[in-house]
């Protein structure tokens, strides 16, 4: 036997040896975290061995509450039905004549449900304008969200409502995530702090009780109610800045004055109001925003795990499919009719929220899997969902995850965190070139939630090595 050949087949062997012993490892850690297995469902598959292999499992075909790993079969489902690069459009409409730069007519600013809809787009849709030479609008903006259904806050989510920003409102036209924020920067000690609102807006009033103190800690208290937001506590004079952010109320209403302001940084005056309505068939559109690819609106939501773009996304799946104007409900329709197109049958999941903020979602391990397993097969789809994914100990949820462990760069996963719920999906990758599929998720006591974060973390890193 020559010597290149004994190579090859200790290299074989050992990569089998690894592959065969990673079983025996992943029991060790389990053990070693005292966590009862009835609670779990835990899968890994090898994605490059031919045929794609289990490797392990625990209560893999266990139906439980995934939380927000759910979002994994929301983005392959839009990757998938929408295409990476589709597009939506918010633009400018009206009827009216401009004359000596007066524009004699209402403006309608009307939403294509765009997430990413933001203040650059703002900006770069009023510059669009500018170049009408209309310097006064003499008429009303109106607010055109048509192309969604009137349902804000959609019921499959948890009933309990929040202020924060992974609780926002959706509407067709959306702006800056519909979320205001509000940073806090220290001044001298016993002096009051700095607070701004980011973008600048009429429709809230601001209640700055917030101090500097002497040292580096940050006591803030942020809340909003109604169109108050009331800052409290401290902030220490050694930090540079602190941002919280805040969800507001009424999407079409809070578009629609952010036009305004953007209007007047142009020059640009309005002599009537805000209101909700739809444009007019005689309407001509004047200026337009086309989004980002929609493949980063699913970087949006995976990466920071957004609640907000999983549900904007499922209704764009809706309108994409002929619902006008769109429900949540038509949306999901999409996405539970792309897990049976992959082989996983209706009778064995329930997803009533694309966001996985509902305890009235459950899949199992095995099935959550799957969605990762055909999105590999799929190259469209799984170059953008690998680059979606958080990284462990670089970005997104996972950032200070994982950090100076041998899955840092090497695992990209999906977090799910609900009271008693936590669950962590994706691909981990291998120095020998082969890859994994996992799902990891833990139903059980809230206390024990720190722990679960720790034993699916620990098992992530014994997939990488």
């Amino acid at each position: 036997m020559s010597r290149m050949m004994a190579l090859l087949l200790f290299a074989g062997f050992a990569v089998h040896a690894a592959a065969e012993d990673l079983p025996v490892r992943l029991e060790r850690v389990i053990k070693a975290h005292s966590i009862k297995k009835e609670q779990m469902g835990l899968i890994v598959i090898d994605l490059t061995r031919a045929p794609q292999q289990q490797v392990f499992g625990l209560n893999e075909t266990k139906e439980m509450i995934p939380a927000s790993v759910t979002k994994l079969a929301t983005a392959a489902a839009v990757l998938q039905k929408l295409g990476a690069s589709y597009k939506l459009q918010t633009g400018l409409w009206t009827a009216g004549a401009i004359k000596e730069k007066v524009l004699k007519g209402d403006l309608y600013l009307k939403g294509g449900g765009d997430s990413g809809f933001v203040s650059e787009s703002m900006w770069f849709l009023v510059n669009e304008f500018v170049r009408t030479g209309v310097t006064k609008i003499d008429g009303d903006i109106v607010v055109d969200d048509s192309d969604f259904d009137s349902i804000r806050t959609d019921p499959s989510r948890d009933p309990e409502r929040v202020d924060r920003a992974y609780d926002a409102p959706v509407g067709a036209m959306s702006f800056n995530w519909n979320s205001v924020n509000i940073y806090v920067r220290p001044t001298a000690s016993g002096m009051p702090a700095a607070v701004y609102l980011d973008p600048i807006s009429t429709l809230f009033k601001l209640d700055n009780k917030a101090k500097t103190v002497a040292g580096g800690a940050n006591n803030l208290e942020v809340s909003r109610s109604g169109s108050r937001i009331t800052v409290r506590g401290s902030i220490g004079e050694r930090l540079t800045e602190a941002v919280v952010y805040k969800n507001i109320d009424d999407p079409a209403a809070w578009a629609g004055e952010n036009l305004v302001s953007f209007l007047g940084q142009r020059g640009i005056s309005v002599t009537g109001k805000v209101r909700l309505g739809r444009k007019t068939a005689a309407a001509r559109l004047v200026a337009k925003a086309d989004s980002k690819p929609v493949s980063q609106a699913v970087a949006d939501m995976l990466k920071f795990s957004n609640n907000y773009v999983a549900e904007m996304l499922t209704k764009d799946l809706a309108l994409a499919g002929g619902s006008n104007p769109a429900s949540l409900e038509q949306g999901m329709k999409q996405i539970r009719s792309y897990l049976v197109d992959i082989g996983i049958p209706e009778e064995r999941f329930t997803l009533v929220n694309p966001s996985g903020l509902s305890r009235r979602n459950r899949i199992s391990a095995r099935d959550l899997t799957q969605v990762l397993v055909v999105a590999q097969k799929k190259f469209p789809i799984f170059a953008e969902m690998l680059s979606a994914l958080p990284l462990a100990g670089i970005d997104g949820t996972l950032k200070n995850r994982m950090k100076n462990t041998p899955a840092v760069g090497w695992v990209r996963a999906k977090t799910g965190n609900l009271s008693g719920v936590v669950a962590l999906a994706g691909y981990a990758g291998h120095t020998d070139g082969s890859i994994r599929a996992f799902s990891f998720i833990f139903n059980g006591n809230g206390e024990q939630g720190d722990m679960a974060r720790r034993l699916f973390d620990a098992l992530a890193v014994e997939l990488v090595q």
